[in-house]
């Protein structure tokens, strides 16, 4: 029987050697200390020794119950009484070092399993726990015992309870031989890698030794499996090397990589590989472009010199290679200075008389002037053509080639996002650029030659020039966002997108924006407008009842673990728990935990949110801007977000405030209501010019005499 009714409920689970409770918990007993509730327990089973016992989730992630995280039971949350954390770390600190091999496994498999949850950890772990796991590895040659050992391990280190520099340089070797193995466990060159990637983000010291005992052309293979997980993990060492290595040594290491062909085993092995891109390497792809692109930074922040003769000899080459002039030496200086200026002035630079004025602006710097004499010595052709072609036109038509380009290396900077370090949580790459050795001088080269195209369709002058501009932004963006996979893919992506193609889409743009109406239509607008808002309100619910995968952000390392929340159909509960990466959208039976929805205080977005200020400083602004909280029971208490992109942040902040009732004011419900507005009244304000309207309604007809006026498409057949 219950010791107190309406409170506790208690279930046998028979077959468990030791004795499972169940417990529905209730909020009165959250007022007893832990110690009581457990001994009440006990006492109810006629079980001895209620130290030697704790409490679990049941479901789920089956952490332990503590007075630091109780608060945290939800009404209706299952738990069992199971070991004590430290009586379960002393039954597998004793099985690890038992002299039988059965039971020697077994308690490692465990310890993998139940090294999750940190209370375990620090009671492990307070028994040198994980210098035992060391010890194994290091003397053990078993490939099941360990595969088990490093999984242990790296859950246990994963706390931050002690620190990766305490670890023996013959561990390290150890860990390191089985990543550079060929013929080897897969699971075990997993963690490995895990493992690794963790040293040396956590101190120069052990990258130093991880870098020494790893080779880059092991890396490299490991990214030529088939194997998902192992090109995974291998992607992410590599991305931790580069990231923490010094200037000097990332370029050493970018010039092996390149020299090994890196980007082309990317292209054909992962990009092109059968299956998808999962987000993670989504992730480290990223970084890459990144990380690479990002050496253009210095060019782009220094301005010309011009007392730099190597840079004067470049811009007059510049001039030398367009233009076929007289020898030098045989002009006098005042006629040399005077058809120098007269030729620069035809290749588009605003000060002719000296044209290195125009790169002291940064950015682009320099690198502006590196993409010109690219695109000169790499297509000497298309080069020449361009310059000869628009200094045979009127002086206000003309296309300037050195302020053209100047500016169009300043946008592709810009898009490309060069000199922005990467995001945590960033994985927008370009394909495209593991298709090409020098993306942005490849780059520049097409859109260039698409500048001058779009100049002529747009029979552009001088004071078009801006506008010239936009409109080749525009084009480039849009065809770099379809993800083109080559550089000649891209080239005849953007070529077809030209000016009045781009008219069409502004204009259709346009129509949803757009708004020049008269007073009655306005008041027209203002009626529908409830309507409408209840429509948004209805489909808002409707997809937080469909669900959301969110990806846990841990700031030491990016996570694979994904978490899933989703409404209840009557929109009382909100249900939430961990999930594999493979669920396409769990049942809501299988989520363990729920917040109900009268509970929730607040809704916090941005760095009102409290794990924004947690994180104070290391959070960029795109992290901040997909990040909300929910606030329930008392203000401490929150559940938190970072949505995967900005359409589901407004999806899932807009919904949560119709469930608070409050006004919805996301940038897409303001987007989404226009366009509905736009669509109703152009519905109801149809064109109806030489339709007569009758002033009153028509006469209803009788009805006929019979119904017999049915066309039988039998007979017609026979």
């Amino acid at each position: 029987s219950c010791p107190q009714k309406n409170v506790v409920v208690f279930v046998m689970c028979k077959c468990i050697l030791l004795a499972c409770v169940i417990i529905y918990f209730c909020v009165s007993l959250q007022k007893k200390p832990l110690s009581a509730v457990i001994k009440e327990v006990c006492d109810g089973w006629n079980l001895p020794g209620p130290e030697n016992y704790a409490l679990q989730y049941a479901d789920g992630v089956q952490t332990y119950i503590t007075e630091s995280n109780r608060l945290d039971i939800k009404n209706g949350c299952i738990l069992r009484l199971t070991k004590a954390p430290g009586r379960c770390a002393e039954d597998l600190f004793r099985g690890i070092q038992s002299s039988d091999s059965g039971v020697r496994c077994d308690s490692l498999k465990e310890l993998a399993s139940v090294s999750t949850d940190v209370t375990f950890a620090q009671e492990f772990i307070s028994r040198d726990g994980h210098l035992l796991l060391v010890k194994i590895v290091e003397d053990s040659h078993d490939n099941v015992i360990m595969t088990h050992t490093l999984t242990g391990f790296m859950e246990l280190m994963d706390h931050g309870i002690v620190s990766w520099e305490n670890l023996s340089t013959v561990f390290i070797k150890k860990i390191a031989s089985f990543v550079n193995a060929k013929p080897t466990d897969a699971s075990i060159q997993q963690v490995s890698l895990d493992i690794l990637e963790s040293m040396v983000l956590s101190s120069h010291s052990l990258f130093l030794q991880v870098k020494q005992e790893v080779t880059m052309e092991r890396l490299i293979a490991h990214l030529q499996v088939t194997n998902q997980q192992i090109q995974t993990k291998a992607m992410a060492l590599l991305m931790a090397l580069l990231q923490t290595a010094g200037d000097s040594d990332r370029q050493d290491m970018f010039a092996f990589l390149n020299k090994k062909n890196l980007r082309q085993y990317i292209y054909k092995n992962i990009i092109h590989s059968s299956g998808s891109v999962q987000d993670e390497m989504a992730h480290y792809l990223y970084v890459l472009q990144s990380v690479t692109l990002n050496h253009l930074e210095p060019r782009m922040r220094t301005p010309l010199d011009c007392y730099s003769q190597e840079q004067r000899d470049i811009l007059h080459g510049l001039r030398q290679a367009a233009f076929e002039t007289e020898s030098d030496n045989s002009l006098s200086n005042e006629r040399r200075r005077s058809l120098c200026a007269k030729e620069f002035k035809k290749l588009g630079f605003s000060n002719n008389s000296n044209p290195g004025q125009d790169l002291v602006r940064t950015p682009p710097g320099l690198l502006a002037l590196d993409t010109m004499f690219y695109f000169a010595s790499r297509y000497p052709d298309a080069y020449s053509r361009f310059v000869l072609e628009n200094s045979s036109r009127e002086d206000k038509h003309e296309c300037p080639f050195a302020r053209s380009s100047i500016q169009l290396t300043l946008i592709l900077c810009e898009i490309l996002r060069i000199g922005e370090p990467p995001s945590e949580t960033g994985s927008d790459y370009h394909p495209i650029f593991f298709s090409q050795d020098r993306l942005m001088e490849e780059l520049f080269c097409v859109c260039i030659q698409l500048l001058n195209k779009t100049w002529k369709e747009m029979r552009a002058t001088q004071e078009d020039f801006d506008k010239v501009m936009q409109v080749v932004r525009e084009q480039i963006t849009r065809t770099l966002s379809s993800k083109p996979t080559s550089l000649e893919l891209f080239k005849n992506k953007v070529n077809v997108l030209n000016y009045s193609e781009i008219l069409k889409l502004r204009q259709t743009e346009r129509l949803h924006q757009e708004e020049t109406l008269a007073p009655p239509v306005l008041e027209l607008k203002e009626r529908l407008k409830p309507e409408l808002l209840e429509l948004i309100r209805q489909q808002r619910l409707n997809r937080l009842c469909q669900g959301t995968m969110f990806r846990k952000i841990s700031s030491r390392r990016r996570q694979d673990k994904l978490w899933y929340c989703r409404l209840s159909p009557n929109h009382k509960m909100l249900h939430y728990g961990d999930v594999e990466e493979d669920t396409d959208s769990p049942a809501i039976e299988t989520l363990q935990e729920k917040i109900p929805i009268a509970d929730i205080k607040g809704l916090l977005t941005g760095k009102d949110c409290p794990h924004m200020k947690e994180n104070k400083g290391k959070q960029n602004k795109e992290v901040l801007d997909l990040a909300f909280s929910i606030t329930y029971d008392v203000e401490e208490y929150s559940l938190n977000f970072i949505a995967p992109s900005r359409t589901d942040f407004c999806l899932w902040t807009d919904g949560l405030s119709v469930l608070l009732g409050r006004e919805m004011s996301s940038e897409s419900m303001r987007s989404e209501l226009e366009i509905l507005l736009s669509m109703e009244i152009k519905l109801r304000l149809l064109d109806l010019e030489n339709v007569p309207i009758p002033d009153s309604a028509p006469v209803v007809p009788k009805p006929p005499s019979n119904y017999n006026f049915c066309y039988d498409f039998s007979q017609t057949e026979q």
